[in-house]
C-alpha cells in the first residue's frame, strides 16, 4: 500500500509551516494534489469528518486522540494513520526546502503494518508482594490491600512500629534471600530471622507484657538487642508457638505476580528490570507513581516476541570454550544466558531493545519485530522518496518514542531539524546496528546518527558507538569522506540541536542501491558492501580493521600445524572446511566472524585472528590454509596419518624402550590389524597367521 491509497491530510497549522501540497504530490506519485488546511483541527473539523473515508492518514498527531474519535463517528474510515510533519521538518527555518523529506516521512507512513510474530504472554492475578521497612510496607499496603491480594514481608529493624489492629492481609518478616521471574510469575523466599513467627503470633500481646526489657513492643518482634533470654516470652505464648529461639527451619517463600519493592538497594541491579517489579527506593513520590502502575497491573497481557535465535550459527561456544558473548553481555535485562553451546533467552524478560541482534556478529540472533526486511523497506522508502523529490545529503536520524519530546522542543524553542535531517523512529535505538547503517548508505543516505537520551542502558550506548567506529572505518577506507555515523545526545535539545545543524555532510553513494534487505544479517551486509565497494571513490580489495570486528581472515602456522582438523569442528560458521577427497584444511574469509573458537580449539596454537574485510569475490570462495601428505599402512596401504604427524611420533619414540628392539618402530608405520600380525610373526614362538602354523 502506498500514499496514493489512502486519504491524504495535510494542514499548515494556522499557516505556521509553508507545506507545498503539489510538490508533495509529484513526491508521491499522487492522482492529485491534496487539499491544504489551515486550521484542520478547529474550524475545518467538519471537512475533516465528510472526507474521511476508507484508509486515512492525517499529517498531524498532536489531536490524534480527537481525529480518532471524529473517525469512529463518521464510521466510514477503515484505518487511520498519523505522521508529524510540523515537528519534523516544517517548523524550521528549512520548511520551504522540506518538502522531499515531508513526502518521504508521508510515504514511509503509508506502508503496510509490519507482519504479526509469535506473542509473549502474562497474566497476573494481582497477588502482591510488598518488601521492605515495616512503616512504608504497611502504609502502601493498607492503600492497595482493597484491589490487590498484599503479602508484607517486613525487613530489618520493626522496633518502635505497630501492626494493624486488624489482620487485613499477611504480614511476615525477615531477609529477603531470593527473588526472580516476571509479571505473573515471580517467586521468593526468604529467612525468618526473628524468634516471633508473625505469621503464627495471634498478636495477644501476652509476650509484650511478659518480657521484663520491653524489647517487645507491637510490631511482635524481638528486639535482640536488649533481649536478655528471659524467655518469659515462650512461656506467655504457650501452646500458639509462635516465639522459638532454636528454630531451625527459617526458610520461607511464596509465589505472586507483583512486586514492590521498598528496600534502599533494589533486589534487581540490572538497568530494566523485569515487568511487574517496582523499586521506587525511599522517594515517596516514585513510590505513588509504582502504586498507581501497580493498581492496573491485574488481568492478561501480551507483548511480540521481540527476537529470533537461529543455534546452528550462534558463535557463542564449543567443546566448553567461549567464544562470543556479545548478546549475554548487552542484555540489559539480563534476559540471556549460556545454554551449552548455544544461548537461551527467556522471552518475558526481553524488553525488546534488539541490542542483541545489533552486536550478533553471525545473525543468530535477529530483530522479529519489525523484521529487517520491513524495516528495511522502510528506510528505502524514506530515502528513495526523497531523492525522487530532489533531496539531497539525507542523514538518518534514528530515535527512539522517548525523544519525540526532544525533537517537539528544537522545534518549537529553536530551529528545529535542518531540511535533510529525516527522523527515523525505532523501538529502541539499540535495535539498529551496522547492517542497515551500511545498507541505508548504499540506498543514498549520506549519514546515520542516533539520537539518544540518557535513559538507555550505558552498554547500549558503548555498543552503537563500536558499531559506528566500525562503519566510518569501512567508508572511510572506500573513500567516502567525512564522518557517517554519530551519536547525537538529547539530553540537551538545544545542543542536540546545533549539533544536527552544525555537521557537514559526508560524501554518499553515487547511485542509491535498490536491494533489499534481507532476514539474514550477513547477506544484507554483504549486498551493502558489494554495492558500497562498487562505487567507492577508492577501490580497496582488503580493508585492515581492528580486534573485535566480526569480518577477518585466519592464518595457519604451517609448521606447526598438524592437520588434525579440529578447528572445522568448533568453526559453527562453517568458515573452516575439510575436503572430503584430499586432507586440505579449506577457508571461505566472508563466513568467519572471528569468534576466535577456531583458536582456542587448535592443539598446536597455530591459528592466528586478522580482523579485515576482504571485498574481492575470492573470499566467498573456498581457499586452502595447509594441505598435508597421508601417510599409509607400509604393509596394506590403509591410510594412518599426515607423514608429519607420523614423523613427529616415530621421533618422540625413538629412545624409549618399548621400541628397543629391531622393528619395532617399524610396527608404527602399520595400520592396527597388520601390527598385530607382524607381532606375531615376529616374536619368537609366536604364530605365523599367514601360514597358519607355529614358528
Amino acid at each position: 500500500m502506498s500514499a496514493a491509497d489512502r486519504t491524504l491530510f495535510l494542514c499548515s497549522c494556522n499557516g505556521t509551516q509553508p507545506l507545498d501540497a503539489a510538490g508533495i504530490a509529484r513526491a508521491l506519485d499522487l492522482p492529485a494534489a491534496p487539499k491544504l488546511a489551515t486550521m484542520l483541527c478547529q474550524k475545518e473539523m467538519g471537512a475533516f469528518a465528510e472526507g474521511a473515508h476508507g484508509d486515512v492518514l492525517v499529517a498531524c498527531t498532536q489531536e490524534a486522540r480527537l481525529f480518532e474519535e471524529m473517525a469512529q463517528e463518521g464510521a466510514r474510515t477503515q484505518a487511520i494513520r498519523f505522521v508529524n510533519l510540523r515537528e519534523a521538518g516544517g517548523w524550521s527555518p528549512e520548511a520551504r526546502g522540506a518538502t522531499p523529506k515531508l513526502a518521504a516521512l508521508i510515504a514511509a507512513a503509508s506502508l503496510p503494518e509490519p507482519a504479526p510474530v509469535a506473542e509473549v504472554n502474562y497474566a497476573s492475578k494481582g497477588q502482591l508482594l510488598i518488601v521492605g521497612p515495616l512503616e512504608a510496607a504497611l502504609g502502601w499496603a493498607k492503600v492497595l490491600a482493597p484491589q490487590l491480594g498484599v503479602t508484607v514481608v517486613a525487613t530489618g529493624r520493626t522496633h518502635g512500629s505497630s501492626l494493624p489492629s486488624e489482620r487485613a492481609f499477611p504480614i511476615v518478616s525477615g531477609t529477603l534471600a531470593a527473588l526472580g521471574g516476571w509479571l505473573g510469575a515471580f517467586e521468593a523466599t526468604w529467612s525468618q530471622d526473628n524468634p516471633i513467627d508473625l505469621d503464627l503470633c495471634t498478636r495477644c500481646h501476652a509476650c509484650v507484657r511478659a518480657c521484663p526489657e520491653h524489647a517487645i513492643d507491637e510490631s511482635y518482634q524481638i528486639d535482640l538487642d536488649a533481649c536478655r533470654d528471659h524467655r518469659e516470652c515462650v512461656v506467655a505464648c504457650g501452646a500458639v508457638g509462635a516465639i522459638d529461639f532454636e528454630r531451625r527451619e527459617t526458610t520461607r517463600g511464596g509465589s505472586f505476580d507483583l512486586v514492590l519493592d521498598l528496600g534502599a538497594t533494589p533486589w534487581f541491579r540490572m538497568h530494566q528490570p523485569p515487568q511487574g517489579y517496582f523499586a521506587p527506593g525511599a522517594d515517596v513520590v516514585a513510590q505513588a507513581k509504582a502504586v498507581a502502575e501497580l493498581a492496573a497491573l491485574t488481568g492478561e497481557f501480551t507483548k511480540p516476541k521481540y527476537f529470533t535465535y537461529k543455534a546452528s550459527i550462534c558463535a557463542h561456544a564449543r567443546s566448553r570454550k567461549t567464544g562470543c558473548s556479545a548478546c549475554i553481555d548487552v542484555c540489559s535485562t539480563a534476559a540471556i544466558r549460556a545454554d551449552g553451546d548455544g544461548v537461551a533467552v527467556e522471552p518475558h524478560l526481553c524488553m525488546g531493545c534488539g541490542a542483541c541482534a545489533t552486536v550478533c556478529p553471525s545473525g543468530a540472533m535477529s530483530y522479529a519485530y519489525p523484521a529487517m526486511p520491513d524495516q528495511g523497506a522502510r528506510v528505502r522508502t524514506l530515502l528513495a522518496t526523497y531523492a525522487r523529490a530532489g533531496g539531497r545529503d539525507a542523514t538518518l536520524l534514528v530515535h527512539a518514542p522517548d525523544a519525540r519530546e526532544t525533537i517537539a522542543r528544537m522545534a518549537r524553542r529553536g530551529r528545529g531539524l535542518p531540511a535533510r535531517v529525516i527522523p527515523l523512529e525505532v523501538q529502541h535505538v539499540a535495535s539498529t546496528g551496522l547492517d542497515l547503517w551500511l545498507a541505508a548508505l548504499a540506498w543514498g543516505a549520506a549519514g546515520v546518527d542516533v539520537l539518544v537520551t540518557g535513559d538507555e542502558a550505558p552498554q547500549y550506548r558503548e555498543a552503537l558507538a563500536f558499531q559506528m567506529r566500525l562503519g566510518d572505518a569501512i567508508a572511510e577506507a572506500l573513500g567516502y569522506q567525512g564522518e557517517h555515523f554519530r551519536i547525537v545526545d538529547a539530553a540537551d535539545p538545544m545542543a542536540a540541536e546545533r549539533a544536527l545543524w552544525s555537521a557537514a555532510p559526508a560524501l554518499a553513494v553515487r547511485a542509491p542501491a535498490t536491494f533489499a534487505a534481507t532476514p539474514e544479517k550477513r547477506t544484507t551486509l554483504a549486498l551493502a558492501l558489494d554495492h558500497l565497494a562498487l562505487h567507492a571513490p577508492d577501490r580497496r580489495e582488503v580493508i585492515p580493521l581492528f580486534p573485535g570486528s566480526p569480518f577477518g581472515r585466519i592464518d595457519v602456522n604451517r609448521d606447526t600445524c598438524t592437520m588434525c582438523l579440529a578447528c572445522v569442528g568448533a568453526c559453527p560458521e562453517g568458515a573452516l572446511l575439510d575436503h572430503p577427497e584430499a586432507l586440505r584444511l579449506r577457508f571461505i574469509e566472508s563466513k568467519c566472524v572471528q569468534c576466535t573458537l577456531c583458536a582456542q580449539t587448535c592443539p598446536e596454537d597455530a591459528i592466528t585472528l586478522v580482523p579485515q574485510l576482504d571485498l574481492t569475490p575470492e573470499a566467498r570462495a573456498p581457499r586452502v590454509l595447509n594441505e598435508a601428505e597421508m601417510v599409509g599402512c607400509t604393509s596394506c596401504g590403509k591410510p594412518l596419518g599426515t607423514r608429519r604427524m607420523i614423523d613427529g611420533m616415530l621421533a618422540k619414540l625413538a629412545g624409549h624402550s618399548m621400541f628397543a628392539l629391531p622393528g619395532a618402530l617399524d610396527r608404527l608405520r602399520m595400520c592396527a590389524d597388520c601390527r598385530v600380525k607382524a607381532m606375531f610373526v615376529e616374536e619368537p614362538g609366536g604364530i605365523d597367521l599367514t601360514k597358519g602354523g607355529r614358528i
